[in-house]
């Protein structure tokens, strides 16, 4: 099952109605011969992982992660870390899987390997009401990005005469947009409706279609690690026992479907 993301009707609808802190997250209970896992987020992606009023990590991916261990039999580490370290990490052997809305890009999957996907993303760029900006003619404008992401990479290579403006973690990038420091801001879909829901992001609005770039969410691994094998084992039997489905329901708005 994969999840895709309705038409620009269905993106109204929503709209009008995502580091290093090291902060852990809850685990699934431990037994005597427990399997221990080490996986690493990036907590300023919300709902997909991010950080609540009691500074735990909680999020969409959170929860996956505790439902893969679960269905494993295994007991879950889930530590955030800042975004550039994740796959230097992984491949140095600090923790065993990275879960944070890592799009599995050919770049990518030259250093690390990739599960099957548990997301499927669109870009969409944000700015403010009343303002005129278009996706399609970005030509001297500030544009801001989450650093080392899919959305930055875009903005690049199809607007070669905009400013990309990159930043460490997603929260930086909606600050400077609020603040006016930049144009717009390319960004995953879902963190950014979601944003725009916030007191911060009422000012601004979607502009133009959401962008399809065939971009698949996934887990990394380092290369030819048997945990890749059984976490997309687990991954197919919560999308078979219905897990899957309730985890989507508990974050995403029924303009996600699969």
């Amino acid at each position: 099952m994969k999840l895709k993301l309705l038409s620009a009707l269905a993106l109204t609808a929503l709209v009008s109605a995502c580091g290093g802190d090291k902060a852990p997250a809850e685990s699934a209970a431990p037994s005597d011969s427990t399997k221990q896992i080490r996986i690493a987020t990036e907590s300023s992606f919300k709902p997909f992982s991010y950080l609540d009023n009691s500074g735990n990590l909680v999020g969409f991916e959170i929860d996956l992660a505790n439902a893969l261990c679960e269905e494993m039999k295994a007991q879950c580490d889930i530590q955030s870390q800042d975004w550039e370290g994740l796959i230097p990490g992984l491949n140095a052997k600090k923790f065993d899987a990275v879960m944070a809305g890592m799009s599995a890009t050919e770049e990518r999957a030259k250093v690390v390997d990739f599960s099957d996907a548990y997301f499927n993303n669109t870009l969409v760029l944000l700015g403010k009401k009343g303002v005129d900006l278009n996706v399609n003619a970005l030509d001297g404008k500030n544009i801001a990005a989450q650093q080392a992401t899919v959305s930055a990479d875009y903005v690049a290579a199809n607007h070669p005469n905009a400013v990309v403006k990159t930043y460490d973690k997603q929260d930086n990038a909606y600050l400077d947009l609020s603040a006016g420091r930049v144009d717009g801001m390319m960004s995953d879909i879902v963190p950014a409706l979601d944003w725009l829901k916030t007191e911060q992001g009422t000012e601004f609005e979607v502009k133009g279609e959401p962008i399809d770039i065939n971009d698949s969410v996934a887990i990394a691994f380092r290369k030819d690690d048997a945990l890749k094998g059984e976490f997309n084992a687990a991954l197919a039997k919560l999308k078979e026992s219905g897990k899957y489905d309730e985890l989507v329901g508990k974050y995403f708005d029924q303009n996600i479907v699969k």
